[in-house]
């Protein structure tokens, strides 16, 4: 009676088998979905996947003047070099206002290598040009999402201006506020 309930157990183990491989294979589909998934945000986050690339590359095909248009691609393709303007400003308004100081911390962007140079060495006449702009500003406009926007478009405009005198070339494409402080 013995050996019946072992060939028994025997029995039961063997039903027992294939759960733990349904088990696997189904940890095996997940992580292969996950792994897909994971890749294909890779491809799009690194613009990949965007479709740009490809638009680009058929109207450049289409049109005699493939020489121009590569150039730009490759100039809209080359990665953005953020130059931070250190130390941050900090200005005094003008006028009988609640709000007195203004500080500000900003980086420009390029994409242009040599302009990552120039910005550096022209640094003085940019936060010279930039402290007068902005100590000029009203305290008051400054406190919405708008006046800061047309506030970091003037003093693109105004860096452009800047690096336009001093080297013949803007260069800066964008404006940054990384601290925006009023008191």
């Amino acid at each position: 009676m013995a050996q019946e309930d072992d060939l028994d157990l025997d029995m039961e183990g063997g039903e027992e088998a294939p759960k733990p491989k349904s088990k696997l294979l189904i940890i095996i589909i997940v992580v292969v979905l996950l792994l897909g998934v994971s890749a294909t945000a890779t491809l799009m986050l690194t613009g990949m996947l965007s479709g740009d690339e490809g638009v680009v590359a058929e109207e450049t095909e289409s049109d005699g003047k493939s020489d121009k248009k590569n150039a730009k691609a490759k100039k809209t393709r080359a990665p953005i070099s953020y130059v931070p303007l250190d130390p941050p400003f900090v200005v005094n308004f003008s006028g009988d206002s609640d709000i007195r100081f203004l500080q500000v911390t900003l980086q420009v962007g390029t994409r242009d290598s040599t302009v990552v140079e120039s910005i550096k060495e022209h640094r003085p006449a940019i936060r010279n040009s930039l402290v007068f702009l902005f100590a000029s500003q009203d305290p008051y406009a400054l406190n919405s999402r708008e006046g800061k926007e047309a506030l970091r478009e003037q003093t693109l405009a105004e860096i452009q201006k800047v690096m336009k005198s001093e080297t013949g070339n803007a260069g800066v494409e964008s404006v940054f506020f990384t601290s925006f402080v009023m008191q």
